[in-house]
């Protein structure tokens, strides 16, 4: 990211400053035709903007510090609080401008600034949110799923590198990714969780064999991924040897909260974009009045702050080099209910309006 390319917006900014600075980015980055379609919503966007057309011009928006705003400025962030990166969100809200490379910034990222090295992040995090290299997460074995302890992939300490050897299953888009953080044994004779090593493994390194597992419509997302001998070097491993659990712990972490929120259809689900818009249909529906309907409006609007600082605490500890510990995985089930309680509110609220869509779509 370049000095003259990043937004000149600090922690020092006030949220005016940081919406003014950011609106103006917008007008002057975001194509002029994905602007004029965003007031139609999501799918005028998707109409007027290939997927191809996206990551072309997503370096810009890397460049801009906005992808991880609350993130140093080393990495590729702004270095700004979790207030000013909502106001910075709200403004971009209606772009839909989606974070690309999902598992780098939610499961790879949080391990390396949990237990990573200085040079490890500057070699790796800078590249990673401007989605030039691509990651993936190599956890899951044919014999080690649900327990995922007992894994069986090897690796052997070889002078300055490490062999591995094994077989890696369901690994969500391998066959797009650059890099992998890998679980692997490096002592066996240790209890499975104290013989666990993390490591970053080049997918294009000799001995990587990548095979797509393909859904019945022909699609990829699943892979099978065999290591034959593939050398590592140390200066790759993430934490300390055998502290290989504990890291992954920060992966996970990641995980669940990237994907708390799946299967509620985004910004395409009833009644929009959240708890924000539902807010506004009821104003707009005149329903503002009925005591229940709003009892039930602020309890879902006091449930979503709740579990929005919950989430601001975890990557804040994460960051800091601790751990998300159980409430990452309080989280999870947290936002679940909270994405039931919003649609079901939604629905109530919409009536026989929330089966209906744009023609468009």
């Amino acid at each position: 990211m370049t000095a003259a390319a990043r937004l000149p917006l600090d922690r020092s900014s006030s949220l005016d400053e940081v919406r003014a600075v950011v609106a103006d980015w917008v007008e002057a980055t975001v194509p002029q035709a994905w602007r004029a379609a965003a007031p139609r919503g999501r799918a005028a966007i998707r109409a007027v903007r290939s997927r191809a057309d996206y990551e072309a011009w997503y370096p810009a928006f890397a460049d801009s510090g906005l992808v991880v705003a609350t993130w140093p400025v080393a990495y590729g962030g702004l270095d700004l609080s979790a207030e000013q990166a909502r106001a910075a969100e709200a403004v971009l809200a209606p772009y839909n401008l989606g974070r690309l490379n999902p598992l780098g910034l939610n499961s790879a990222a949080p391990a390396l600034f949990a237990h990573g090295t200085e040079e490890q992040r500057l070699r790796f995090l800078p590249p990673l949110v401007r989605n030039e290299e691509r990651w993936c997460q190599l956890l899951s074995e044919p014999g080690a799923g649900s327990d995922l302890a007992s894994l069986a992939t090897r690796a052997v300490r070889d002078g300055d590198e490490w062999v591995l050897t094994g077989q890696k299953v369901w690994t969500t888009w391998a066959h797009v990714s650059e890099f992998a953080i890998c679980l692997v044994r490096t002592d066996p004779t240790a209890p499975k969780r104290k013989g666990l090593s993390y490591l970053i493994v080049d997918l294009h390194a000799p001995g990587v064999e990548v095979r797509a597992l393909r859904h019945i419509g022909g699609e990829v997302d699943f892979n099978e991924v065999f290591l034959d001998e593939v050398r590592v070097p140390d200066a790759w491993r993430i934490g300390a040897v055998g502290d290989g659990w504990r890291v992954a712990g920060s992966t996970l972490a990641g995980e669940r909260q990237m994907v708390s929120g799946s299967g509620s259809g985004g910004v395409d689900r009833i009644g929009g974009a959240g708890v924000d818009r539902l807010l506004e249909r009821a104003a707009e529906l005149g329903r503002t009045g009925d005591p229940a309907l709003r009892q039930r409006l602020m309890r879902v609007y006091s449930e979503e702050r709740i579990r929005r600082w919950t989430n601001d605490r975890v990557r804040a500890t994460i960051r800091a080099g601790g751990t998300a510990g159980a409430a990452s995985s309080i989280g999870k089930v947290h936002q679940g209910q909270l994405n039931q309680a919003i649609q079901l509110l939604a629905a109530d609220l919409l009536g026989p309006g929330a089966t209906g869509w744009e023609a468009e779509q």
